[in-house]
């Protein structure tokens, strides 16, 4: 090998870099495990809510040593933002897809036109949505143009006021298209910009935010977030911030005690409606049931009676009659007073000048649970006097009350109409109410004149997080439109940690098992490979810490497997030394050649597992990104270290005269002189792959496969309770609660992996609330009598009860999944016949290797489909089984071609010999390098399955059946289905002359 000196200054430099990038971690950990004592030592476990206190005393500790010189100038500050990232498996915390509404946008741009063409192509918009790949945009272009006559440059649509200075009504829709694209790329691109600008509010460490395409969507990653209702409540907020004048409650007493009247009326209906179907049933039920009909409804008429109904029944208390609030109720009737209000014959009864009148409610009494009815002075169109997009700046502050209180600063325009504003309503003795999202955080009077300058503030019953987020989502901006969260994925700090416990245990008992299997069979040439080994993991930690990339639990085992697959390269190295040492040549030329004659099966192995690796990092999402990015990483250093470090440590030791053995004494001559005929036991092996196959079929079409939420929607629990329940007990009380839920032991016991497809296609952080609210009502008599519901969904970082974690999948992105896992699939198949076929210029190659890969793929599939309702864990068709799958396609066509590799050698080197013979010749001398792999890489996969941890169990699983599916197809599938479509062209279209013997003959 030449330039080894260069080679081995680049191995010890690099090596460097990465302890050097790696520091930055142990730094970080060593620094945050003294906060973790320090908090520890300061509030015993015998404290009330101690979790919460050490939380704040670890914060408060790593602020007070944040920019203190560790170590050679490095901060804690310094080394937190170059330590190695954790992903949300490892840390916890939240991931979510947010789906910014573009339907929004286009109301927005066409000033929420009532056009009946414009409204009939957003409603055809929507329902197509819910079934369609497409955009939202192009859906709705595509219905407005089959709408006749129809003009997106309509003065009632596009051609407004807003878009005056590019679009006129005279522009045809197709160059109306292209603004109104650009105009709903710069919405984004601002929700964009403001959701970054709250996140950098959060004080999460290493925060992700990036746009997914052109589709809406937004990818927010909150590794360590642990108030996750307050995430969730701030990314998805609009921030409508509007300022109204605001009626006096004695403006509407005659309206009303009108309205109770109608309200009255309307209840005796509904009354009267209820008791005629009830006589109905009690006409057509047995005498049995009387008695209890009767009993009913006694009940029902003591619980309701006549001052319970309409309005004034359901009043806790009236309003002030000079102040802002016209009544208090029930948060739970909100509904239904507002249901009254609504009603166009109590809508008839305000006068002339109070038509336009705009009910809300106030912020809801925690205590009480009640709330205030206001009414804002509306007008035609419902406009607010003044909005929020005129805040410049907004701050948390207190009032000289020292309530918490968030300081507004407006720009020019705005503090001049917030001049006549509070001027007009000090004149007058009313209130301007300050509203955020239609709930009026206060209405305070003005009573010294109006207020100049644009400054001014909300005040209320505010904590002081709440104040902050408020003053946040203020300064930040608005959202251009409503962001629901479609897809979401929330995990717990202490499963987080249990994670990475098993994934740490799963790594070294993983290494130390291959480590000592190279030993084992090829004695110091092992010793040397290990070494590299050693050399290869650091180079991955390094690289991963250097690009700033995530480290998931996904990712840990990719790492893991490359390791058991790193080892591929040296074992073909050394089997190839062993073969030239074998013809008798001498050790130095024997290295010599093996490394060289290694080195384009190496190759080979090495792209056609890459490639699979590249389409998934292409088009995964989140752990399974992680994954690909560790296995490519992974297979760039694998290979550096076999081909380059464990060279120098072979050829350092053959210098110094040392003969050395690629073998023990156990393992010297295992595996040679093979001389089993796989071709003739080829048609064995396709009735045995047939019936497999064709079983794995039939359980397809009778019990398919146990689709996971991120394939059809829905949402995903993982329970944890204080002790052992039953599942299926636990799941007939959430079919009750919900009419579709699905329990599972998930792991120990005591946890649960609960699914429902419950509302699936709403979406909204109300509905997330309801559902967690069901899910704990539904197990209260299997949780512990003083577990607050609070608890039971975000908890502490010490939690070992109750939700350890969530996902939220919804039906639209379900379906965007499912689609990207297909093509996933069927492009690494495409993307690898095309690259055999350009490697071996033979189609016959390409078929053999596609045909294995093909049943690789089926008997995987059909096992899953089989197994799935007996295994005792996970066995979900989920984005992470998709990646087992590629990784298994990418692992059978490792294999399959090293040997194909062999057999194009052997067919150049014995041009007497028939196929059958050369065929079966190059399959029994890569047997060894054959079990050898799988066998390492099978050890590997086993410590993972059973030491890993339950979330990637069934993904290991998969990954085990895979590699031994792969390696029985690359000796009886791949190569007979190589060798029958050769044997059927009636020639050996194998056999090629090499450049150099033909350059020979030529000079003869």
């Amino acid at each position: 090998m030449q330039n080894k000196g260069l080679i081995r200054v680049f191995a010890i430099l690099f090596g460097l870099v990465c302890l050097y990038q790696l520091s930055f971690t142990f730094i970080t950990n060593g620094v945050e495990e003294k906060a973790e004592e320090f908090a520890a030592s300061k509030y015993g476990e015998n404290v009330e809510n101690y979790s919460e206190l050490r939380d704040q005393a670890e914060a408060r500790y790593l602020d007070s040593v944040a920019n203190e010189d560790i170590i050679a100038g490095i901060t804690y500050s310094d080394a937190k933002e170059k330590e190695l990232n954790k992903g949300l498996d490892l840390k916890g915390g939240i991931n979510v897809i947010l789906q910014i509404s573009v339907k929004d946008i286009l109301s927005g741009l066409a000033n929420d036109s009532q056009d009946p063409a414009f409204r009939k192509a957003l409603a055809e918009a929507d329902a197509a949505q819910s079934d369609s790949q497409e955009n939202y945009v192009d859906l709705f272009f595509e219905s407005f143009n089959k709408i006749p006559g129809a003009k997106l440059a309509s003065p009632d649509i596009f051609a407004n006021k807003t878009l005056s200075d590019e679009i006129n009504y005279n522009m045809s829709n197709d160059e109306v298209e292209p603004i109104v694209r650009q105009k709903i790329d710069e919405s984004i691109t601002s929700a964009f910009e403001v959701l970054r600008k709250r996140i950098d509010k959060f004080g999460v460490t290493q925060p992700n935010i990036q746009r997914l395409g052109n589709s809406g969507r937004i990818l927010v990653e909150l590794p360590g977030a642990k108030d996750i209702s307050r995430v969730k409540n701030l990314l998805q907020s609009t921030a409508q911030l509007e300022f109204w004048h605001v009626y006096k409650s004695g403006e509407f007493g005659n309206f009303l005690m009108q309205a109770n009247a109608i309200a009255m009326q309307m209840d005796q209906k509904t009354e009267q409606a209820q008791t005629a179907s009830e006589a109905d049933t009690t006409q057509t039920s047995g005498d049995s049931e009387i008695d209890d009909l009767l009993a009913d409804a006694e009940d029902s008429t003591a619980v309701d009676t006549p001052q319970s109904r309409g309005l004034l029944g359901m009043m806790v208390s009236p309003g002030y009659p000079q102040g802002p609030v016209l009544a208090t109720f029930k948060v739970q009737d909100t509904a239904k007073v507002m249901n009254y209000l609504r009603n166009p014959q109590v809508r008839s009864l305000l006068s002339s000048d109070m038509r336009y009148a705009k009910f809300v409610w106030g912020v809801p009494d925690d205590e009480s649970q009640t709330t205030g009815l206001y009414a804002l002075k509306g007008n035609r169109n419902m406009e607010p006097p003044l909005s929020g997009n005129v805040i410049t700046d907004a701050s948390q502050q207190y009032d000289q009350l020292g309530r918490v209180a968030v300081e507004m600063q407006m720009d020019g325009t705005g503090a001049k109409i917030w001049e006549n504003m509070t001027g007009k309503a000090s004149a007058e003795g009313s209130q301007i109410a300050i509203v955020l999202d239609n709930i009026v955080y206060s209405a305070p009077g003005v009573s010294s004149g109006a207020i100049a300058g644009g400054r001014s503030e909300i005040t209320g019953d505010f904590t002081i997080t709440e104040g902050q987020d408020l003053a946040n989502v203020l300064r930040a901006g608005k959202l251009p439109a409503s962001a629901d969260i479609i897809s979401s994925e929330v995990v717990g700090p202490s499963l987080g940690q249990e994670a990475i416990d098993s994934g740490m245990m799963s790594f070294i008992i993983a290494l130390i098992l291959v480590l000592l299997w190279m030993i084992f069979y090829y004695g110091k040439a092992g010793a040397f490979a290990d070494v590299a080994l050693a050399v290869n993991i650091l180079f991955i930690f390094g690289i991963l810490a250097g690009l700033g990339a995530v480290l998931t639990l996904p990712g840990i085992a990719g790492i893991v497997l490359t390791i058991g697959m790193s080892v591929d390269a040296n074992v073909l190295i050394f089997e190839r030394i062993k073969e030239e040492m074998a013809k008798g040549k001498i050790q130095r030329d024997a290295i010599k050649d093996g490394f060289s004659n290694a080195l384009s099966s190496i190759l080979d192995a090495n792209i056609t597992t890459g490639l699979t690796g590249l389409i998934l990092f292409l088009l995964g999402t989140g752990p399974i990104k992680g994954f690909a990015t560790t296995l490519l990483i992974g297979i760039a250093t694998s290979l550096f270290t076999a081909i380059f470090v464990t060279r120098l440590f072979i050829d350092g030791y053959g210098k110094k005269g040392k003969s050395l053995d690629f073998s023990t004494a156990i393992t010297k001559n295992l595996f040679t002189n093979m001389n089993i005929d796989f071709l003739k036991k080829r048609k064995i092996a396709y009735v045995v792959s047939g019936i497999v196959i064709l079983v794995g079929i039939g359980s397809l079409f009778v019990q398919g496969l146990n689709q996971g939420v991120d394939f059809v929607g829905g949402r995903t629990y993982t329970v944890r309770f204080a002790d052992a329940v039953n599942p299926t007990e636990v799941q007939n009380d959430l079919v009750a609660k919900f009419g579709s839920a699905e329990a599972k032991t998930f792991g120990p016991d005591n946890q649960l992996k609960i699914t429902t497809k419950y509302k699936v296609d709403e979406d909204g952080a109300q509905v997330d609330e309801e559902i967690q609210r069901g899910l704990y009502d539904a197990l209260q008599s299997y949780l512990p009598s003083d577990l607050t519901y609070d608890d039971f969904v975000d908890g502490s970082d010490a939690k070992t009860i109750g939700i350890m974690q969530s996902m939220k999948v919804g039906a639209t992105i379900a379906d965007d999944i499912k689609n990207a896992s297909f093509w996933a699939v069927l492009g690494s198949l495409i993307v690898v016949f095309l690259y055999i076929l350009l490697r071996f210029r033979k189609w016959q190659f390409s078929l053999g290797a596609v045909v294995a890969v093909f049943h690789d793929v089926l008997v995987v599939l059909g096992i899953f489909s089989l197994l799935y309702k007996i295994m005792p864990f996970n066995m979900e068709i989920d984005q992470a089984f998709i990646a087992a799958i590629l990784t298994v396609i990418g692992y059978s066509l490792n294999d399959t071609v090293v040997v194909f590799d062999r057999i194009r050698e052997y067919v150049n080197e014995h041009g007497s010999w028939t196929l059958q013979r050369t065929v079966n010749a190059a399959l029994n001398s890569t047997l060894s390098r054959t079990l050898n792999t799988s066998l390492t890489t099978l050890v590997v996969l086993l410590a993972i399955f059973i030491f890993g941890g339950e979330s990637i169990r069934g993904f290991m699983f998969a990954l085990i059946v895979g590699v031994i599916v792969g390696t029985y197809s690359s000796l009886f599938i791949a190569t007979p289905v190589m060798y029958d479509s050769v044997k059927k062209d009636n020639k050996d279209v194998l056999k090629k002359k090499s450049k150099q013997t033909e350059e020979e003959a030529a000079t003869a």
